[in-house]
């Protein structure tokens, strides 16, 4: 019994020594999507910025991976900080009865969700779509890859994008 009692016990504090803190929900589903990326657009504007829509949602675990991601690669950080009005679009699930509410959102937005998500959106401060950046292509095995990252927000700077 004793034996059985201490296996129980190790086997739980091993079992809570192996988990993981849960990502921090990044998407605030009370937001009109359309007023959310008019908002980042005028500040955009005012701060001579491009803005990145994130489109995803709390329910994509990828989408939540790459929002702590970016927040903790203090080079990326720095790139998003300076370059970019960087904002989390909640977007419902692909076939889900929500998601036909989601056309007008889709459709501004060149629909960048039919690559997956999270999927990443670089508008210009006048709302143009300048690119859709499927996030697959900066994974690297179970993460994603910093040097892919910063490569990808480099190129779509106000500076970069002009040339």
């Amino acid at each position: 019994m004793k034996r059985t009692l201490a296996f129980i016990a190790m086997t739980m504090v091993m079992a809570g020594a192996g988990a993981q803190t849960p990502l921090p929900k990044v998407y605030d589903e009370s937001i009109d999507p359309m007023i959310q990326i008019d908002k980042a657009l005028a500040k955009a504007k005012d701060e001579h910025k491009n803005v990145i829509v994130q489109l995803g949602g709390n329910w994509c675990v990828w989408c939540l991976r790459f929002a702590d991601f970016i927040t903790k690669e203090a080079p990326i950080d720095s790139v998003i900080r300076h370059n970019y009005e960087y904002i989390h679009v909640n977007t419902p699930r692909r076939g889900t009865p929500q998601a036909k509410a989601a056309e007008p959102l889709q459709k501004r937005l060149h629909n960048a969700g039919r690559f997956g998500y999270p999927v990443l959106v670089v508008m210009d401060a006048d709302g143009n779509v300048l690119h859709i950046q499927d996030s697959s292509f900066l994974e690297s095995g179970s993460c994603y890859d910093a040097d892919k990252v910063l490569r990808f927000l480099n190129g779509w700077t106000p500076e970069s994008a002009k040339q």
